[in-house]
């Protein structure tokens, strides 16, 4: 799960880079050596296929081609920047806020041999490199951390060459929440925000809105809700089996916190309040 996290509460005191430089090495044991939600074809599916699944589908609609350079915002411990390395002859450069995320990307991807992925810290709405400097961008499930999603769209379109793409996946909300259910939820809220850090799901629509006003064109959406909802279980199965690692690493409040989490997401993907979809548009 690259810099991201399934579901929680925005908060203004919350520093994504200090609550993953803090979880990394008991999700890589939790969520799967990719970090991220699967798309499975089949519910008894292993939960490693069906999230390679999911970066397969990212990759189908970037349009990969060799020797293009790609910006990988919210770059993770940079399982799928290797592997578009790998796989499509492409140079990446991940970015991330955490400091352990950019180590273990960056160890990957030596002991892989893959000079063509390099990582560094910085800002997905501020990144500070050259205008049309890349070729495709990549937001593989971080951007529900970034508070200011315009400025996350408007940079990836900045940095962008023209007939550049962006591809997008992550945690969506899929119908508004009632006040008076936020506050009757608070304590779910608070869970999830405990679990995986402060976050600000959005819709499909608000996503090709965030497009639009950032001058890309094309914008197409797919919700993928259904197939990423047996992660939950897959995740629950990581946990027993390996319990006293995560429980040696997160403590007990910790863990107890995630294994709650896992029934409170499931059933907001079951009720239909949040879900998961991908976003993929054109740079004019």
């Amino acid at each position: 799960m690259p810099e991201s996290s399934p579901a929680g509460v925005e908060s203004p005191d919350f520093s994504p880079a200090a609550h993953y430089d803090k979880v990394t090495d008991a999700w890589g044991l939790l969520l799967g050596d990719n970090l991220h939600y699967g798309v499975f074809e089949d519910p008894a599916e292993d939960l490693g296929p069906a999230t390679d699944r999911l970066t397969s589908m990212m990759i189908e609609r970037a349009q990969l081609a060799s020797g293009l350079r790609v910006l990988d915002v919210g770059c993770g411990t940079g399982a799928p920047a290797c592997r578009l390395v790998e796989d499509h002859d492409v140079e990446v450069l991940g970015i991330t806020t955490s400091a352990v995320g950019v180590a273990a990307a960056t160890a990957r991807a030596a002991e892989r041999g893959l000079p063509g992925a390099t990582f560094e810290q910085r800002d997905g709405t501020a990144n500070g490199l050259p205008d049309a400097s890349f070729d495709r961008a990549w937001v593989m499930e971080s951007s529900h951390l970034m508070t200011d999603r315009q400025g996350l769209l408007d940079e990836c379109s900045r940095v962008l060459r023209p007939g550049g793409r962006i591809v997008l996946c992550d945690i969506i909300r899929r119908r508004e929440i009632p006040f008076l259910e936020l506050r009757d939820r608070r304590r779910e809220f608070a869970i999830l925000r405990a679990a995986y850090g402060a976050a600000r799901m959005d819709t499909l629509e608000q996503y090709t809105a965030y497009a639009t006003s950032a001058g890309l064109s094309d914008v197409q959406v797919l919700d993928v809700t259904a197939e990423s909802l047996p992660t939950f279980d897959k995740w629950q199965a990581n946990l027993d089996e390996h319990r006293d690692e995560v429980l040696a690493q997160l403590g007990q409040e910790g863990v107890e916190e995630f294994e709650e989490s896992l029934d409170i997401l499931r059933n907001f993907w079951v009720d239909g309040t949040l879900g998961y979809g991908l976003v993929w548009a054109t740079k004019p």
